[in-house]
């Protein structure tokens, strides 16, 4: 009978990292480019167009500001969450569902490595 698994092996843990610091590296710089973009939207000045269009203007500048800010923030999540997946790794827990204590597949932490629950956990989350 074969021992159940009940975490990664340390090759198996380095693979993730690996992963991880590509992801963050590309994530880092998403996130500066975005922070960049909202306080450097003022570049583009409205004072040469007629009142109707610069009231325009103005307000789809603080639109698309909002929504590059909101992307931002996203960005900035989405980093906190795969430095916490390094320090999961760190601790040697990464890859272990938090819910059910399994190992979350290979697959899943490939494609989603940060991921706390197998499938089966974030279903039932639903």
């Amino acid at each position: 009978m074969s021992e159940k698994k009940i975490r990664y092996s340390d090759a198996e843990l380095e693979e993730f990292r690996s992963i991880i610091d590509r992801k963050l590296e590309k994530a880092r710089i998403d996130y500066e480019q975005l922070k960049a973009s909202v306080t450097n939207m003022d570049g583009n000045d409205v004072m040469d167009t007629s009142p109707t269009f610069k009231v325009f203007e103005e307000g789809a500048n603080t639109l698309i500001k909002e929504e590059t800010g909101h992307m931002a923030q996203r960005q900035q999540k989405f980093i906190q969450h795969l430095e916490a997946a390094l320090i999961r790794i760190e601790n040697k827990t990464y890859g272990v569902c938090r819910e059910t204590g399994q190992l979350i597949p290979k697959e899943r932490l490939r494609a989603v490595p940060h991921a706390t629950l197998c499938i089966e956990a974030k279903n039932d989350k639903k």
